[in-house]
């Protein structure tokens, strides 16, 4: 196995030690988390442009770096969602776009065709990563106030809160525009009335 192939398992390996850093309640766990997810999206930058210089792209490589970054993703959301600290119609959104256009992809490689990240799908991502990055921060930041018997005031704690939320709503947004992009771009390879 090559060496990004190996980052790109190393990504699906570390989701459930971020599912698990998330969930139990030791000191900083919250910071863990934050570590462990950005140490994760660090390697989704790393395999790819290893893949490419080093001309070792495999059919592997194809099937698994996809599935790595919709597994950590999607786990983290959910992670907020069980914890009520993200809308469920902001999740639902953003999931079943990452399930439609792995879909369409499906169908159009079977006819030849490969479908690249358009604009609209790289802001989607990077206001998704920046949402959960930043309410990792501010849950470990909150999180370590509490630690030491320190109260933050009232109107940070809320506007922080509510900033975190309107940073999914942008990145559901985004999502259902690339969404839409996708589907016009390759209507006639799902057409069904062809």
């Amino acid at each position: 196995m090559n060496t990004p192939n190996k980052l790109t398992l190393a990504r699906v390996l570390l989701v459930p030690i971020f599912v698990i850093c998330f969930f139990w309640r030791f000191p900083a766990h919250y910071l863990v988390s934050l570590v462990i997810f950005v140490i994760a999206s660090v390697t989704d930058a790393i395999d790819g442009k290893l893949a490419r210089s080093r001309n070792e792209i495999t059919d592997f490589g194809k099937f698994l770096d996809p599935l790595a970054d919709k597994v950590l993703v999607i786990s983290a959301m959910a992670c907020f969602l069980q914890q009520q600290r993200m809308n469920i119609a902001a999740f639902l959104l953003i999931v079943t776009r990452e399930f439609m256009v792995s879909a369409l992809r499906l169908v159009v490689a079977n006819k030849g065709t490969v479908v690249p990240a358009s604009f609209a799908g790289k802001l989607k991502t990077a206001f998704t990563m920046i949402a959960i990055i930043t309410a990792l921060v501010w849950w470990s930041f909150q999180g370590d106030f509490k630690a030491f018997g320190l109260d933050l005031p009232h109107a940070l704690y809320t506007g922080c809160e509510v900033l975190i939320q309107i940073l999914f709503w942008i990145a559901a947004v985004l999502t259902v525009w690339s969404g839409i992009e996708y589907l016009k771009a390759y209507w006639k390879d799902i057409n069904p009335n062809k």
